[in-house]
């Protein structure tokens, strides 16, 4: 099964990149995903179950530990080819949403 997982942390900050935005960035690139798109807004990874999953807790651990009040994700199971629901399934596709914070 494939993931895309598309998260934030907050606060935002405008003037610069704050230290739990920088962790969340650098866990994401540092992972062994098939696709990775940072932002200053968003964040959007995709790979296999296991390697999202386990890149999701590190950034909410690690972000949380640096500052974040709150990390809004979502997952979806994706195709191999990018689409969203493919390869799900008799059960349909499916989407997580999580929030993390205060």
């Amino acid at each position: 099964m494939r993931l895309r997982v598309e998260f934030t942390t907050e606060p935002f900050d405008l003037d610069e990149a704050p230290a739990h935005a920088v962790v969340a960035r650098e866990v994401v690139m540092g992972a062994a995903l098939d696709a990775v798109d940072v932002g200053p807004f968003g964040n959007t990874a995709e790979g296999g179950a296991e390697a999202v999953l386990s890149t999701v807790d590190t950034v909410l651990r690690r972000s949380l530990a640096a500052g974040a009040t709150r990390v809004s994700l979502q997952i979806n199971v994706i195709g191999t080819d990018g689409t969203e629901g493919a390869g799900s399934g008799e059960h349909g596709a499916g989407g997580a949403r999580a929030e993390a914070g205060r």
